[in-house]
């Protein structure tokens, strides 16, 4: 299990671009599939974007082709490049380090996004 930290949130406009960082710990964070979900006022958290161990990855439909999802394994971090961005991005964003049969998983703090004009 890896404990992980967001940063890179704000407000920014809409058509604009943000990229949401995640800095994790741990030295067997390149084993573990990473997630970014996000959730907004009265919504369920959701699943944005997600990247597994060997660099595959898997997008929700309403980010799909706009959002990019990568991670480095050598600085144990997480990215998500946000383009396009429009005020239904509004949400607060989560890292998670995806769970194993061995590891039960562990969630950010989140950071904020805010698209408005």
């Amino acid at each position: 299990q890896v404990q992980v930290a967001e940063s890179g949130g704000g407000l920014v406009q809409p058509g604009g671009s943000l990229r949401l960082s995640c800095a994790a710990s741990g030295r067997l964070f390149r084993i573990y599939a990473m997630g970014w979900y996000r959730q907004a006022p009265g919504n369920q958290r959701e699943l944005v974007a997600r990247i597994s161990s060997g660099g595959n990855t898997y997008y929700g439909d309403s980010v799909n082709g706009r959002f990019t999802i990568s991670r480095d394994n050598a600085k144990n971090m997480v990215y998500l490049q946000m383009d396009s961005l429009t005020p239904e991005d509004t949400a607060i964003y989560y890292c998670k380090q995806e769970p194993t049969s061995t590891s039960p998983g562990s969630w950010g703090q989140g950071t904020q996004v805010t698209v408005s004009s």
